[in-house]
Order: structure tokens, then sequence, then C-alpha cells
């Protein structure tokens, strides 16, 4: 099977890494294995067949403490559809699932290394994300 897509460009298009104070990173440090890794993904579809698709990472404390670290970017893509490409269905599942595969491995090491030099070197992320398990999850 060929590719239905082409990536044209891709590029961190917005960063974020607030820690308010000292005592704020002191707490993370010790608390930030309950932070969790959250994921969005958008499209805004422009002229002759391409996308731009942006895939939001956070990682974030969920619970309610006054000491927190935010972590989050926003990793787009421009993509070129293939004319062969005419069922919504099929563009969704590139979009969701095809481009996001490819993207994974920059967007995760960028993100990393936002996360590595707000003072955190030690963090990975234990568990690849399987986004044709997340897509097909959806509808059921």
């Amino acid at each position: 099977m060929t590719e239905k897509f082409k990536i044209l460009a891709k590029y961190i298009k917005d960063m974020s890494s607030e820690t308010p104070n000292i005592e704020t990173y002191i707490f993370v440090k010790t608390n930030i294995s309950k932070y969790q890794l959250g994921i969005d993904i958008t499209s805004n579809p422009l002229k002759n067949k391409l996308v731009e698709v942006n895939t939001t990472l956070k990682f974030e404390d969920k619970e309610q403490n006054e000491k927190k670290s935010h972590y989050e970017m926003v990793y787009t893509a421009v993509i070129k559809i293939d004319d062969d490409v005419k069922d919504k269905k099929d563009l969704e599942k590139i979009i969701l699932c095809d481009l996001p595969t490819k993207i994974y491995p920059d967007l995760e090491k960028s993100f990393l290394n936002l996360i590595h030099n707000s003072g955190h070197p030690s963090i990975k992320f234990e568990k690849k994300i399987d986004f044709y398990k997340l897509y097909n999850e959806r509808f059921n």
C-alpha cells in the first residue's frame, strides 16, 4: 500500500514550560511521577488538498495541587493528501492515525527535550502512544 499523504513541513508551533518558583520545582521534582501525558489532534483544511495538523501534548498533574508545573507543546505538520483519497473516513484515519504514528518519534523527542531542559532529565515515556488503538477505541 502506498502512502496516501506526503508531509510537506513539520515544526514546533508553540512550546511552553512553566514552573513559577523554586518551591514548586522541588515539589514537582518529587511528585512528577503523578503527571500524565495528554494528547489532542486538530486539523485545518487548506487549499489544494493540503491539511495543517496540530498535535498538542500536555504533561500535567491532574490533582488539585497548588504547586504544579505546566509543560505543553503544539507540533504542526502540513500534509498533502493524495488525489485518490475521497472518503472522509480515510482522511480521518490519515489525520488521527497514519500521520501521528509517522511523526511521533520527532514529537516525543522534542517534548522530552523540553521536560529534560526544564529540570527533569530522568523523565521517560514508558509506553509509546498507539494512535490506531486510540482511534478504534473512540467507536467502542
